[in-house]
């Protein structure tokens, strides 16, 4: 039995609500009291969002008419990715001199990772030669809005990261991630045989 990388959750959740955020503050992981508007909490709390998009997007894939290895593969991965989330929502909400050895983060490998399953997924894909539009199939839009949220992660992480010190791991997974939501969009249309709408400035 291999023993686990990161620490487990030492956390009891027996009660909804504990009336301890009424008066807009939250705690750190170190404990540390401030405003649910500090640019730390609204960075983690658009990880959260986006991880709530990611299970969307799984459960659409799962709902859908695609079968095969590769959608259970990709189901696999999303799974991965809501747990990887977690781990920086961890990270955003400690401050960097509370970090601990062993706390869950997301490290090289994990970017490595979402590199392979992009080059697997795009392996196939026809070249673009514009940008794309969403559209075509429910599956294909849910990646688009997560993409899109994912994006709007990263803007929000960076902005932290210019005023606090951010693990740059962070910044460099959730922008491979937009990259990774992209080419799952376009491989889900290509497996329902949908064809792609492509931005055309000139359509009337």
């Amino acid at each position: 039995m291999t023993k686990d990388k990161y620490n487990n959750p030492k956390i009891t959740i027996s009660k909804v609500y504990t009336r301890t955020g009424d008066s807009g503050m939250t705690s750190l992981v170190g404990g540390q009291s401030v405003s649910k508007s500090d640019s730390r909490i609204c960075a983690y709390g658009k990880i959260d969002e986006l991880n709530s998009y990611i299970g969307a997007c799984k459960q659409d894939l799962l709902d859908s008419k695609i079968k095969g290895e590769d959608v259970r593969k990709l189901i696999k991965i999303l799974y991965r990715i809501q747990n990887e989330l977690f781990n920086i929502g961890n990270m955003l909400a400690t401050l960097d001199k509370d970090i601990k050895e062993n706390m869950p983060k997301v490290e090289d490998s994990h970017i490595k990772m979402l590199e392979e399953n992009i080059d697997y997924f795009n392996s196939n894909l026809p070249i673009l030669k514009s940008f794309v539009l969403p559209g075509g199939s429910s599956i294909n839009i849910w990646f688009h809005i997560a993409r899109t949220i994912c994006r709007n992660c990263e803007r929000k992480v960076v902005g932290l990261s210019n005023k606090e010190k951010i693990d740059i791991n962070i910044i460099k997974y959730l922008n491979r991630l937009s990259d990774a939501l992209f080419v799952f969009s376009r491989w889900s249309s290509y497996k329902l045989s949908i064809k792609e709408t492509l931005w055309d400035p000139n359509q009337e």
